[in-house]
């Protein structure tokens, strides 16, 4: 198991891993990438794994393939494409929504979910061409719709963190607490579920 290294010596991490769900540019990669790292723990990419898998950046699989082949890339990253504990995981702004994803990521591990104004939102993505489902004439609206569409799905998924007006320190030091907690659950579940 994996050591954290306090101010008061080392303590024993739960080994869970953590899957960060939620929209586009909500700060899933940034902020997985600096916890992970505080952690000691491997930091992932949904996106970035299942572009090395197929060979192609993520708006040409859904240029050439389509979203629903893309779903299916996802699917298969959660169910094997990935080690099942020490990671910190970022998943795309999607992966919620397809059935039966969300139970699946709670049995794998802690489940947190990012959430950002559409603002921020269309802030943060301005300029970005790696984004296909926001290469529309309307970016605005076209998050206001996802957002709404999705939000069920993101309610479900995990405790909620609002990443608007929050620096990233903020923000990873408050994931990490969540963290802690919700990981030292899953294990206590998983042990009296075992018996």
């Amino acid at each position: 198991m994996k050591q954290e290294q306090g101010s008061d010596g080392a303590k024993s991490l739960p080994g869970v891993n953590l899957y960060l769900v939620g929209f586009m540019a909500t700060g899933k990669s940034t902020v997985g990438r600096v916890l992970a790292s505080r952690l000691g723990y491997d930091f992932l990419d949904s996106d970035n794994r299942i572009e090395q898998e197929v060979g192609l950046a993520v708006p040409q699989i859904f240029e050439r393939e389509g979203e629903a082949a893309f779903r299916r890339y996802e699917r298969r990253f959660v169910e094997s494409g990935h080690p099942s504990n020490h990671c910190v995981v970022a998943c795309g702004g999607g992966l919620v929504t397809q059935p039966g994803m969300i139970e699946l990521l709670k049995k794998k591990g802690v489940v947190i979910c990012l959430y950002a104004t559409t603002e921020t939102i269309l802030e943060r993505t301005r300029g970005n061409r790696n984004r296909p489902l926001l290469e529309v004439e309307d970016p605005a609206r076209r998050i206001q719709d996802l957002l709404k569409e999705r939000e069920p799905f993101y309610r479900q998924a995990g405790t909620l963190v609002l990443t608007d007006n929050r620096t990233l320190g903020d923000v990873v030091e408050h994931l990490k607490r969540i963290y802690l907690r919700e990981a030292r659950d899953f294990e206590e579940r998983a042990r009296r579920a075992a018996g």
